[in-house]
């Protein structure tokens, strides 16, 4: 599932909302589809997301993202960190004794 907050953070003179998914090769997936650009990806923030403006939120909207809180699409994030982390660690384990 792909979720977009409500967090309306004005920045450069825009309103700005956050965009994630359960997983991030879905969270890509959905960007490229609605057009994001690979640069609107928030690289090494705390919690994987994009970052979008009000008409690309709508563009998500009807999409399909789900909308949520500014909260929950940090909870949301915070699982998928969590959840990459662990598929990283698993990865590097397989090699090590393969």
């Amino acid at each position: 599932m792909v979720y977009i907050d409500d967090a309306e953070v004005a920045k450069h003179g825009r309103n700005w909302f956050h965009l994630t998914a359960d997983r991030l090769d879905e969270l890509h997936s959905f960007a490229a589809c609605i057009g994001l650009p690979a640069n609107a990806f928030h690289r090494g923030a705390r919690h994987p997301h994009y970052d979008v403006t009000a008409a690309q939120r709508l563009r998500a909207l009807r999409g399909g993202a789900r909308a949520v809180s500014s909260r929950e699409v940090v909870r949301i994030a915070r699982i998928v960190r969590a959840s990459a982390r662990a598929a990283a660690t698993s990865d590097k384990q397989l090699t090590l004794f393969e």
